[in-house]
């Protein structure tokens, strides 16, 4: 599901980091459905102004089960994500895209990460090239859909991140496109680093 798009017929091309919400952008507070409960990441707004300043897309894929669970509504979903948006906008950050998968697992969707309906959705208005592109998530979910769609991909410690990592070293062992971070900011760091041509160390945690 389209949350956010660029303007219908709009194209956007560039290198682009594609951005869990819960446990990346916020965070994570299973199931959140009260807007007053979004709290950003410590430095992640700041790292996705560097991140823009460098002239990469900012793209959100969001698998959103809880809607699909029965949690929480259509107009609680709306206002959490709302309130994401404003939040980041307060710190200068507007995101070129934003998607999400309203589905339970299960329900046979191909849009639940790492099902590929949120690229092929976003693939209608963005061209990424896939060399510089990166996803970045708390699950091995996230790091699934990247690597299997020629994406790199950052596993980070906040949300999730820290009790997947096993699993996650454990799938991609010697996938130089596999790295680890402590939180959005420090997988910026380290996204921007290797653009510039500084070494990163797959074993490493950044």
């Amino acid at each position: 599901m389209i949350w956010k798009a660029p303007a219908r017929g709009e194209r956007r091309s560039g290198p682009t980091l594609f951005l869990d919400r819960d446990g990346v952008l916020i965070v994570d507070k299973d199931y959140l459905r009260d807007p007053a409960g979004v709290e950003l990441v410590p430095g992640a707004a700041a790292a996705l102004v560097q991140a823009a300043a460098a002239g990469r897309l900012l793209v959100g894929l969001s698998n959103q089960s809880g809607f699909g669970r029965g949690f929480f509504g259509q107009a609680e979903l709306a206002a959490v994500m709302a309130r994401v948006e404003a939040d980041l906008a307060r710190e200068g950050v507007v995101l070129d895209g934003l998607y999400y998968c309203p589905h339970a697992p299960g329900q046979g969707c191909r849009c639940r990460k790492p099902g590929p309906g949120l690229l092929e959705e976003a693939s209608a208005s963005f061209e990424w090239d896939q060399a510089r592109s990166w996803m970045i998530g708390d699950k091995a979910s996230d790091v699934e859909l990247g690597r299997r769609h020629g994406l790199g991909a950052v596993l980070v410690a906040t949300g999730q991140g820290a009790v997947q990592e096993e699993l996650v070293r454990a799938a991609w062992p010697d996938d130089a496109r596999v790295l680890f971070a402590a939180d959005l900011p420090a997988a910026i760091e380290a996204i921007l680093a290797l653009d510039e041509g500084g070494a990163n160390d797959r074993g490493s945690t950044a």
